[in-house]
């Protein structure tokens, strides 16, 4: 009772409003927040690249626009490819050496 006459009724405590959130907040799976970051820096940092190539060796506008797309495109794939292994929890499977030349290891044998 103290409390409602000293603070003018039925105020909200200061404690009441910090647990209140004010703005709405949009968390993604961090796999997938980690993909989307990926992908959009890839795509602006390979058409960035690709058009300061353009920029340098071509004249046309119709050879600079397929240099920015030949760009924006390889961050794509670089980026698909990149969140596939994110996605699926695996490692990239690289494919095994295989030596023309026989070993020291295996001549002992």
């Amino acid at each position: 009772m103290a409390e409602e006459a000293a603070g003018g009724g039925g105020s909200v405590s200061i404690s009441e409003k910090k647990d209140a959130p004010s703005i709405r907040r949009y968390d993604l799976d961090p796999k997938l927040d980690a993909c989307l970051d990926l992908s959009i820096r890839r795509l602006v940092y390979s058409s960035v690249a690709g058009a300061s190539a353009a920029l340098l060796f071509f004249r046309s506008r119709t050879t600079r626009w397929a240099s920015v797309a030949f760009g924006a495109g390889v961050g794509i794939g670089a980026a698909y490819t990149e969140c596939s292994y994110i996605l699926n929890g695996s490692s990239p499977k690289r494919p095994q050496r295989i030596s023309p030349f026989p070993s020291l290891s295996q001549e002992e044998k």
